[in-house]
């Protein structure tokens, strides 16, 4: 009777005695709890479980709900180091600001009025430069071209306008620089920059610099020195105006 008083007492409890898969791959404390109330519930009356048996299963429940608090205490802590250390780095990049940092890029940031600014060097001179404006995915939405580009470091502008002359919708959108030598063979410049760290903005809890009027994350931002520690390297702050008319064609 004593058994039955706690089967009674464990189906009051759940609210069913029917198993009910989750939904998941993998199987709860709740789906095990329906696992032992329904084995319990078809046992045959003539050979019903043992006092041992059901103490067993019960500690295999406790273990398994131990398991799973175990489990969550991880996860939250981890969410918690994360936001701690995105705290930490968003602190430290307004202490930036001023410096001067070499970073490397793959992305420019419209936010729907702005005119972002397209920095790269080339080793190479260029007979013909196309830059790929594309979309979160993957498509070409606006293209830039240029002919007869020196070998050094380029800035081009983009308005923010399509290949239809239609402003496009605020957000990240990825760049695809190609070059064509002399020779007539494909090349690809480096999307990279040196300059003073001007503005720091927050987005969804990450940092930007705005470096030379584009924005870079935080994490792309590869070394970070004193004003002119960087000088040897080249300076992108210094473009050719008689190469750049400010419309986004060289």
């Amino acid at each position: 009777m004593g058994i039955t008083a706690s089967i009674s007492d464990i189906q009051s409890s759940a609210g069913t005695s029917n198993f009910a898969p989750t939904g998941t791959d993998s199987l709860g404390k709740d789906d095990f709890l329906q696992l032992l109330i329904t084995k319990m519930e078809y046992q045959d009356p003539l050979n019903p479980m043992s006092d041992e048996d059901f103490i067993a299963q019960l500690a295999q429940f406790s273990s398994l709900e131990q398991m799973a608090n175990i489990s969550d205490g991880i996860a939250e802590s981890n969410q918690w180091d994360f936001l701690q250390m995105q705290s930490i780095n968003n602190v430290m990049a307004a202490g930036l600001i001023g410096k001067d940092v070499k970073a490397s890029y793959d992305s420019v940031y419209y936010d729907g009025t702005n005119t972002p600014s397209i920095s790269f060097s080339t080793t190479s001179f260029a007979s013909d430069l196309t830059i790929k404006i594309k979309d979160h995915e993957g498509f070409t939405v606006a293209t830039l071209s240029d002919s007869d580009v020196p070998p050094g470091d380029q800035n081009y502008e983009w308005d923010g306008r399509n290949d239809f002359g239609n402003l496009v919708e605020s957000g990240h959108y990825t760049l695809e620089v190609t070059g064509i030598d002399s020779s007539g063979n494909e090349f690809k410049p480096t999307l990279s920059l040196i300059g003073k760290v001007e503005a720091v903005s927050y987005r969804d809890g990450a940092a930007y610099f705005r470096i030379n009027g584009i924005e870079v994350p935080f994490g792309d931002v590869s070394a970070i020195g004193e004003e002119g520690s960087f000088a040897d390297v080249g300076d992108n702050d210094t473009t050719d105006d008689s190469n750049d008319d400010g419309n986004g064609d060289g």
